[in-house]
Parts: C-alpha cells; structure tokens; sequence
C-alpha cells in the first residue's frame, strides 16, 4: 500500500506524530508499506509550538516539499492508494473543496479525488462556521472522508496521548490497515 501523508498547520500535531510513529509500527512488524510526507510551511512552526520538540525529523520516511510538484503522487499515475492530511486545516480543506491546487497537499488531494482514491481529512477546529461545513459536505460528496480529530473516551483514556490515539486508530482503521487499540465490543 502507498500512503501520502500531509501535515498542516491546524493545531493538532499530537495526531500526526502518533499516527506516523503507528504506521512505522506497522512497517517495522512486516507490513509492506510506502509512506511519503509533505509538510504545509506552518506544519513546522506548529509542531514545534504545540509539542515543544522537533521530533517530525525522527521519522525514516521521504519528506517532499509542499511546492514540490513531481512529486509522485502529484499524479495519478504514480498509484498512491491514500493520502490523510493530518492535521486538516479549515484553510486546506477550503482549497481542496474549490478545486484549488496551489500545494503539493492540495494537489495530492485532488489527485486521490479525481482518481476515486481514499482521501482522508483529519480536521480539527471548533467550532465550526457554515463555511466549514459547505466545505466538509462538498469534499465528502466528492469521496473524501471527514475524520474529526475528536478523541472517544469508552475506552477511558489516562491521558492525552491515549486520547488522541483513540483518532489516530480510526485513521489506521480507515485505511483498513489492522488497529491494535481499543475496539467496541472488542
């Protein structure tokens, strides 16, 4: 499977560092996958804000700048199966649900549409405008899905970082790659 993975500058850098480290788990235990990243200009700034560290370096994955337009899955033929942006800012979402492909995270959003691959947007803000949600319906009829980076608690979290996992497990499961955390009824 061949994943991108972008990373914006909406608050919620918590979810793109747990769900890197879990699909390098899932690399590292023998599951055939490619990741490629690319990073938004304030992805950076955030991280760094939010999390106080700059641990986006740890991960062994190739990082293609946000104007990098050869990147591969800038194209459809390149055959990516998925691209999750996560975090999904309101301005990237916004941009994806026009048509407007002035990045290399929106143009690979418009390549999975297009191509009726999965598109998966974490979003985190609240609340939300109209305008959040014109765009929300207009990029979910277009097959994107909307995964709001809002953490379950049924499986009683003991701090942040098992509540954001919560989100983080339904991206894996999404992408139906197999989750190792809690499951309803499981």
């Amino acid at each position: 499977m061949k994943i991108a993975v972008a990373i914006t500058g909406a608050s919620g850098s918590i979810y793109a560092k747990l769900f890197l480290s879990s699909l390098q788990a899932l690399i590292a235990s023998g599951m055939a996958l490619q990741v490629d990243l690319v990073y938004s200009k304030n992805a950076f700034t955030v991280w760094k804000e939010e999390l106080e560290d700059t641990t986006y370096r740890q991960f062994n994955f190739k990082v293609w700048d946000t104007h990098d337009f050869y990147a591969p899955f800038a194209s459809g033929s390149a055959g990516y199966d998925a691209l999750v942006i996560v975090p999904c800012s309101m301005g990237t979402l916004g941009r994806i649900a026009t048509g407007i492909s002035d990045s290399l995270v929106t143009r690979a959003a418009d390549v999975m549409l297009k191509e009726r691959k999965k598109l998966i947007c974490v979003i985190r803000e609240t609340p939300y405008n109209l305008i959040h949600i014109q765009n929300m319906k207009t990029v979910t009829e277009a097959g994107a899905i909307i995964c709001p980076a809002s953490p379950s608690f049924y499986s009683k979290p003991k701090n942040l970082e098992e509540a954001a996992m919560t989100v983080v497990d339904r991206i894996i499961g999404l992408l139906g790659l197999p989750v190792k955390g809690y499951k309803w009824g499981g």
